[in-house]
């Protein structure tokens, strides 16, 4: 899988050293170099790149408006790349892949890579399906209805492994393995990792589509629990129960929700 990459910076010795930084990664082609970000809008809608690296200060256009004024077509992959931490927060409300500092560390920049390369992984693999399940609609309309009924629940690769958090001022990159407890509050949900909660501005159902259902259920109108920290169901009342979470806590499922208890019971 070649990564096909544009560089956007206005001063050129950063695309320069930045140039020479990818030159390490052999599956990195640079189709483009902009020093501007009219240039980039141009040639991100000519070559139509999987990723741009892309400063956000420039003269102009700056790097947030060249990502608003590709709106009408399919956006590429970015990263933005600065010498000033300060707009972070912003990168990843533009939902960037990264944010880089200037000058740019090797390792940063391989670890970078990799989530790119997942990213595109995920994109492509949707891509193909779609495609197959087209001809077969044409050609053999049992088996796409099949493909269809088989490709229902997406595979785990389609979920999010890092969820971006902003809380109090500062981005905190979640590794969803190690929350334990989702809890609603009205357009925000408390995201619980046994030992530190933050708050993310998002409803319970947005959530769910970017978390594995087979790990993550509610069992609650209002709560999330990830079943792979439960440690120990106790039953209550009325048909319902209490499970145990590997720090302690204790999240109560209620009647409507205990079939999903049936796994740990049987």
């Amino acid at each position: 899988m070649t990564i096909r990459t544009i560089l956007v910076d206005d001063e050129p010795l950063a695309i320069q050293g930045l140039e020479l930084r990818l030159q390490e990664f052999d599956d990195v082609e640079i189709v483009a170099k902009c020093g501007n970000g009219r240039e980039a809008i141009s040639a991100i809608k000519t070559h139509k790149p999987d990723l741009v690296f892309l400063d956000i200060q420039m003269p102009g256009f700056d790097g947030f408006s060249v990502v608003q004024g590709l709106m009408e077509v399919e956006p590429p992959l970015f990263v933005f790349v600065t010498a000033y931490s300060d707009h972070a927060i912003r990168a990843f409300e533009a939902q960037a892949v990264d944010y880089l500092l200037k000058p740019v560390d090797e390792a940063r920049l391989a670890d970078t890579l990799d989530r790119v390369r997942q990213r595109l992984s995920e994109k492509r693999g949707a891509e193909e399906v779609e495609k197959l399940k087209e001809v077969l609609a044409e050609v053999a309309p049992d088996a796409a209805e099949t493909l269809a009924d088989g490709t229902e629940q997406p595979a785990a690769s389609r979920f999010e492994k890092l969820i971006n958090i902003k809380d109090r001022g500062k981005i905190f990159r979640v590794d969803v393995d190690t929350i334990e407890v989702v809890e609603a509050a009205g357009d925000y949900m408390c995201i619980k990792t046994g030992d530190n909660t933050l708050i993310l501005r998002q409803t319970m159902k947005d959530l769910e589509k970017r978390l594995d259902p087979r790990r993550f259920q509610r069992v609650h109108r209002s709560t999330i629990v990830n079943l792979d920290l439960v440690r120990q169901v106790k039953p209550h009342t009325n048909g319902e129960c209490f499970l145990v979470l590997e720090s302690g806590g204790q999240v109560k499922v209620s009647r409507s929700y205990r079939d999903v208890v049936a796994r740990f019971v049987h």
